[in-house]
């Protein structure tokens, strides 16, 4: 039982209730596979892909809010976990990432499979840990078990994140004939209190009364997990203290009427007389990036007097260039705790209302006019969407995946009303590499439905997250097929570009409709607008079996139709 201690880290990690495992098939990883697979109480799934492996690691993870365990082979295997651990690091997701690894005497000695791995995640990891070769020495296994106690407390801990262990193993790799893989029970097992940030008198006190003592109060919500209790407590410091705030798709924050969902199109449009009067005296904000560059823009160019970001521990962003304050409480303390404080004078409120009254002026303008375009225009990506959104069942998951998916989404918003739909993600990095891996990862997790909007390059270019054994009957997908990357047609400068099409679009012709046979997903297709009823219809009717919707359109059509839907919102400042 010479590796005993490691077979010992599936023990350790299914009792501080670390039981989802993603495998990846290989040889110098046998001794960690084995001790995963045999092991009672540890789930394992199994993909041959490692990118799209660790992307579906994150959505599990994501979905489940607990640490999963992920685990390569040696070599370029490692390497291609990275885009996930990234996006994981960025948006606070935990792993326990294991790479497999050469004894350190066969680094650089053209042995196969053999790269440098210790820190081979640099910066995108809370910690990388690289074990011992050899368990001879009782501090060894000491090591180890602490090593991965330590690991799993501080992939929980604020912020959460990735933590990687690199396990170098000798050859015999796997277990004598007839020979048993057993655990020990008696390991030691090191808790992590969880750390409870509080504001007391001594904080609250001076937070109150320099709150009052500003007029223009401005709420900007990043994205972040839908948190019920959060909701209500800013919607009633809203109300109490006359605050807009302002909440893209991402922050999961529609279920409260008076969010500002639309800042991104009217701050595109309005003129700079309208910007200024938005501009606040005090920004307060909370959770991760936003989506809206025009947000961005407004707040570093009308920068406030002071800007307070609220989290509990670790490195604040300052993203408007204008931090001079870190509350480290978690938000929804923050702000309860403020909305125990006495009411304000009368006449002050009554100036806090006037800046709320401003954003939800544009607000609401913008809204009056969405509607009326979406009325009164035909078949297009956006106008399909909006009525995709719109039909969604009251408790699902809504995945967006990058590019144009999720700036489409931001635009048409989700109303009050869907409540029930949890909004996901891959913005920690925004690329497009994992975003369906992702999606497969949080379908694998829960019965809820999942759904998924996706651009063709970015569906195509992960393909393999369908690549493995498991059925996913609570996954659909649309893909707005128009047949290359149509961001780039959009944008300022690629535009303007003679080599456009190849450079940066990358037309391609590929049909979703190959994959689903492949695969034996269930195929709608819809290319005109009489198709859409009956398309939606059953796209939303769940029968066992994935299904993939594509819509086929044309770049020069949702090109046009995108820039005459900016025109309108513009065009109501014209006039």
């Amino acid at each position: 039982m010479r590796y005993q201690p490691i077979y010992d880290i599936a023990e350790l990690c299914a009792q501080k209730g670390v039981t989802q495992a993603v495998l990846c098939p290989g040889s110098r990883c046998a001794p960690l596979t084995l001790a995963f697979a045999r092991h009672d109480d540890i789930n394992i799934k199994t993909f041959s892909d490692e990118r799209s492996a660790a992307f579906i690691a994150t959505g599990i993870a994501h979905e489940m809010q607990s640490p999963v365990i992920l685990v390569c082979t040696s070599g370029s295997a490692a390497y291609n976990f990275a885009p996930a651990v990234a996006e994981a690091f960025f948006q606070e997701i935990p792993l326990i990432v294991f790479t497999a690894d050469r004894p350190k005497e066969w680094i650089d000695q053209y042995d196969g499979q053999t790269i440098h791995q210790e820190n081979v995640f640099g910066s995108h990891v809370k910690k990388s840990f690289t074990l011992p070769e050899d368990y001879n020495h009782p501090d060894a296994v000491w090591y180890i078990h602490r090593v991965v106690n330590e690991a799993i407390n501080l992939s929980q801990e604020f912020p959460k994140g990735p933590v990687h262990i690199n396990a170098p193993f000798r050859e015999p790799l796997y277990p004598a004939e007839g020979e048993k893989i057993s655990f020990s029970k008696e390991l030691k097992i090191i808790q992590s209190a969880p750390s409870r940030y509080a504001l007391d008198k001594n904080t609250i006190e001076p937070l109150t009364k320099r709150l009052n003592a500003f007029t223009k109060i401005l709420i900007v919500a990043g994205q972040n997990d839908f948190n019920e209790e959060l909701s209500k407590e800013i919607e009633r410091f809203s109300q109490t203290h006359q605050v807009p705030v302002v909440g893209d798709v991402l922050s999961n924050l529609h279920s409260r009427q008076n969010v500002i969902r639309k800042a991104d199109l009217f701050l595109g449009s309005c003129s700079d007389d309208v910007k200024k009067s938005l501009q606040p005296e005090l920004l307060l904000t909370f959770g991760k990036s936003i989506i809206s560059k025009n947000v961005k823009l407004l707040l570093r160019r009308f920068q406030p007097a002071e800007h307070w970001h609220i989290q509990p521990h670790g490195l604040p962003p300052d993203t408007f260039q204008s931090l001079t304050k870190v509350i480290g409480v978690e938000p929804v303390i923050f702000f309860k705790e403020l909305n125990s404080i006495n009411g304000e004078a009368k006449f002050t409120l009554q100036k806090k209302e006037n800046f709320k009254r401003v954003w939800e002026a544009e607000e609401h303008r913008t809204q009056l006019t969405a509607k009326h375009f979406f009325n009164e225009h035909g078949f297009s990506e956006l106008n399909f969407v909006q009525e995709f959104i719109s039909q969604l069942p009251p408790r699902c998951n809504l995945h967006l995946a990058n590019s144009m998916s999720v700036r489409y989404a931001n635009m048409i918003g989700l109303e009050a009303a869907k409540k029930g739909v949890r909004v996901y993600s891959n913005r920690g990095t925004s690329g497009i590499d994992g975003c369906t891996s992702t999606a497969v990862g949080h379908a694998l997790s829960h019965e809820t439905p999942n759904f998924l909007i996706t651009g063709d390059l970015a569906f195509f270019y992960d393909r393999n997250s369908f690549w493995h054994n498991y059925p996913l009957p609570n996954l659909h997908v649309l893909v707005l097929n128009n047949h290359g990357g149509i961001i780039f047609n959009i944008i300022d400068g690629p535009g303007n570009v003679a080599e456009l099409d190849e450079l940066f679009i990358t037309q391609q012709r590929l049909s979703a409709g190959h994959l689903c046979t492949e695969f034996g997903f269930d195929y709608l297709h819809i290319d005109s607008a009489k198709k859409i009823k009956n398309g939606l219809k059953d796209f939303f009717l769940f029968n066992g079996k994935t299904k993939v919707l594509e819509l086929e359109s044309s770049q020069k059509i949702n090109k046009e139709t995108f820039l005459k839907f900016k025109q309108a919102i513009k065009k109501g400042y014209d006039t």
